[in-house]
């Protein structure tokens, strides 16, 4: 029997259709290894969001290579979309296969082992019109599952390669949706993620919306707990805060794609708000939701900006507190408008603002735990990470750990936070 080993790279999409793929596999007898063991086929589902996922993609095919010379390499996704002639150069590469063609991918493996004959399988993304399903029924950790909505993206914001790799926004039929969903809810999982290229474009295309499917999948029986994944300033209207905030499985814990917070550079990032627009979405979170977890995207040193418009980015984050911020140094990308604009920051000064910003939303983000501190929550635990000691989520997303003397994994159970690390905090379990 074939062996057939995964390696997963950038988002919670490709989490997602990596979880497919392996149940094809499986359907069709396949044994899963993990990617550090001896396979038979490698299958390498690759990201291309920054130049560091490039890298990472070729170290791991190169790691594939060195593990077994004979194997079957698989390159998938959005690098193996955007530089297939670049992937091809690569030694071992078996497949080339673009984001479309996923859930065809054992009948081409299958292919190759009796041909012998590399293969491209990439199709003109920007002509797809047509929503490609992929369905999962389980996945490794039985707590939490990542359900896709939508794929593609029409946003075409000058720095992002996405569109490009995605395609235009395809959103999935509501029904398919909520089948799933039922599927995993009878399979155990109490806490759903909606996760998609742009999940704020969910409908877009179908006259559908993306309220629609969060208030249909809160009817399923066994679901507990819906949680967004990144989800656009545009969306985050009154009256769709005011819809999901009835909805009392809806989970506090809101990360909003703001990249900057100075109008100019959002004006150059061609994104379609204003820093008061979102600042609006925030007060309007905290408004109708108990304590939220507000967390963003902050891209630092995007070309032409200032000193003056990184201190007024500075300044919006002191004025927002985010509870976590994940800040990224502004990445070249061949193929999009920012790569060939004007005001390129050296790579010291693009590093030196991003650890600025880093240290404040630190701080913010300690004071939002601190925040907690006295209260009682429900916590989703999902496993012991050391004899007796438990960890789990919030419904804010913020990690907890107790003391049990029983088995609560995959539980429920109200916890009052007694104290705060770095990272996590921790409490005691309510009797």
């Amino acid at each position: 029997m074939k062996t057939v080993a995964f390696c997963t790279l950038g988002c919670k999409v490709n989490q997602y259709e990596t979880e497919a793929m392996t149940e094809l596999f499986k359907e069709k007898g396949y044994i899963i290894n993990s990617f550090d063991e001896k396979s038979d086929i490698y299958v390498i589902n690759t990201c291309t969001v920054t130049a560091t996922g490039d890298k990472k993609s070729r170290q791991m095919i190169r790691r594939a290579k060195s593990a077994n010379r004979d194997a079957v390499i698989a390159v998938v996704g959005c690098y193996a979309q955007v530089a297939p002639e670049e992937v091809a150069k690569i030694e071992g590469v078996s497949l080339i296969v673009g984001t479309n063609q996923k859930k065809e991918i054992v009948s081409l493996v299958e292919e190759y082992i009796e041909k012998q004959e590399k293969k491209y399988v990439i199709d003109d993304i920007l002509r797809d019109k047509e929503y490609k399903e992929m369905w999962i029924t389980s996945y490794e950790e039985r707590t939490r599952a990542f359900v896709k909505i939508e794929d593609g993206c029409n946003q075409f914001c000058s720095y992002c390669i996405i569109p490009f790799a995605r395609g235009p926004v395809r959103s999935r039929p509501v029904e398919n949706i909520r089948l799933e969903v039922t599927r995993l809810a009878k399979n155990g999982f109490k806490e759903i993620v909606l996760t998609g290229i742009n999940i704020s474009s969910y409908g877009m295309d179908n006259g559908s919306s993306l309220a629609d499917v969060i208030e249909d999948i809160s009817e399923i029986e066994g679901i507990e707990r819906i949680r967004l994944g990144s989800i656009e300033p545009r969306v985050l209207t009154e009256d769709f805060i005011i819809r999901i905030s009835r909805l009392p499985k809806v989970c506090n814990h809101f990360h909003i794609s703001l990249q900057s917070g100075c109008d100019e550079t959002l004006r150059r990032m061609n994104r379609k708000y204003t820093t008061a627009q979102c600042y609006e979405c925030i007060k309007n979170l905290r408004r109708y939701f108990d304590n939220p977890a507000i967390t963003a995207d902050v891209i630092a040193g995007f070309p032409g900006e200032t000193e003056e418009e990184f201190e007024t980015t500075m300044d919006f984050l002191r004025k927002v507190s985010f509870s976590e911020a994940h800040i990224f140094a502004y990445s070249n990308r061949k193929g999009t408008k920012a790569d060939t604009m004007p005001g390129q920051l050296p790579k010291s000064e693009k590093e030196s603002r991003s650890r600025t910003m880093i240290d404040l939303c630190d701080e913010t983000r300690k004071d939002y735990m601190e925040s907690c501190i006295n209260k009682i929550y429900p916590v989703l635990f999902e496993r012991e990470v050391k004899k007796g000691i438990y960890e789990g989520h919030m419904t804010n997303y913020v990690r907890v750990q107790v003391r049990s003397d029983e088995d609560i994994s995959h539980r429920i159970v109200d916890v009052k936070l007694t104290g705060c690390g770095e990272e996590i905090l921790t409490g005691e379990i309510c009797s």
